[in-house]
């Protein structure tokens, strides 16, 4: 259960979580720490000041917010666990001195610290590198009950952190369906294609030259992320099939988790160049100019698991990087990009209309097959960020778990 305001016992917690209780056996008072243990051999050694900044309501943890008050300022060598005991339950209680505060420490709220369910990954499956032979296609879903059941929900965004894909059936082509999924998930990532974007092309009018993207042309699109122009592009894309009538234009995917562990472990010095040499990406249109320097396998901006690729050539547009690497980071790209297109990591499979492909922009490659013949291609996308899609599964999972 989540959203209540303390533990099994009545003892207040640091945050919105409801904890069973989970009786401590001893506490041992070591100069700033203490060390906690419980019967099973599990322990925790804590920090004094960590333990006055998490002291509920006497000017640690507000308990209307449930955000810390403490200004790391006032932290002093005279701020001193005067006392150290254990209650009847189990829970942990200090006496603070100089100020003569005492508060107690939920048990069960300490155990899953000690368990690690406090870290970025706690409630959250771990990525699972796929390829071509591996998966025959992606995670398949059903739309309409993701708008309705947090279970269905919950399955969905598993998916989409394990895997990074997933593919919603059946959804209504309706302009702006999007906007209702999203809703179920958390705040849609703006960008200067808007919030909520078209990719539309009508075949017929091959040559109209008044599209400032080649996403609205038939021109095939190799695997790549989107906006890579970005400090931090975008976490997950939405991509839904209005209409498909067009021949060709299959749709791709590459795992781009499956890619960088085949180059680190077969083509060293490819992933170094990749990893390090730095490229300068740059939007090209009236009225902006986003830009950005990284390199193509970018291990500065991830969530310490999974890098994010900045793999989009119609935006790289210069090397920033020393002459002398130049034509070895080029050869390094060129492998990335021919490994990347390759069909033992490469999906390929057609959308057809009330189809949702749902994907992890940071890690894996979509891309697309050239299309010709006559009618009209039109899908809608929208970016939302990898920190709501973590946000929500975590929230999910935990109640689910009860």
């Amino acid at each position: 259960m989540t959203d209540l305001q303390s533990g099994s016992d009545g003892v207040a917690v640091p945050d919105f979580y409801h904890y069973a209780k989970a009786p401590l056996a001893t506490v041992q008072h070591q100069g700033d720490f203490l060390e906690l243990a419980w019967p099973d051999g599990q322990r925790l050694r804590c920090h004094r000041y960590w333990l006055r900044e998490n002291a509920m309501g006497v000017g640690g943890i507000d308990p209307a917010t449930r955000e810390g008050l403490l200004d790391p300022g006032e932290l002093t060598e005279a701020m001193v666990m005067a006392s150290v005991e254990l209650t009847d339950v189990g829970d942990l209680s200090i006496l603070w001195q100089p100020d003569g505060q005492r508060c107690v420490y939920h048990g069960g709220w300490l155990r899953h610290i000690a368990e690690g369910q406090h870290l970025p990954q706690s409630w959250l499956p771990r990525p699972r590198p796929w390829r071509a032979e591996t998966r025959t296609g992606p995670p398949q879903r059903v739309a309409l009950p993701v708008l309705e059941d947090d279970d269905a929900l919950c399955d969905v965004l598993n998916d989409l952190i394990e895997t990074g894909v997933c593919v919603l059936e059946q959804a209504p082509t309706e302009l702006g369906f999007l906007n209702r999924l999203a809703a179920r998930i958390g705040p849609i990532r703006d960008s200067n294609f808007g919030a909520l974007w078209d990719v539309r092309a009508d075949v017929t009018l091959a040559g109209d030259a008044t599209t400032n993207s080649t996403a609205n042309t038939g021109f095939r699109l190799g695997p790549h992320t989107d906006l890579p122009t970005r400090e931090v592009p975008p976490g997950y894309q939405f991509l839904h099939c209005l209409v498909n009538e067009a021949d060709g234009g299959e749709s791709t995917l590459t795992d781009g988790a499956a890619l960088v562990e085949a180059l680190r472990d077969n083509f060293p010095a490819d992933f170094e160049l990749l990893t390090t040499r730095r490229w300068i990406f740059f939007n090209r249109g009236p009225g902006i100019d986003h830009r950005w320097s990284a390199p193509i396998i970018d291990r500065d901006c991830g969530d310490g698991l999974l890098p994010t690729l900045r793999a989009f050539y119609p935006v790289r547009a210069f090397p920033d990087m020393p002459d002398s690497d130049v034509a070895a980071a080029y050869e390094a790209l060129r492998r990335f990009h021919l490994l990347a297109d390759d069909p033992q990591f490469e999906l390929t499979f057609r959308l057809g209309p009330g189809d949702i492909m749902c994907f992890d922009n940071r890690r894996v490659l979509h891309g697309r097959k050239a299309f010709s013949g006559s009618g009209q291609r039109h899908l809608q996308g929208i970016y939302i960020d990898r920190d709501e899609i973590l946000s929500r599964a975590r929230a999910l999972n935990r109640a689910r778990a009860g």
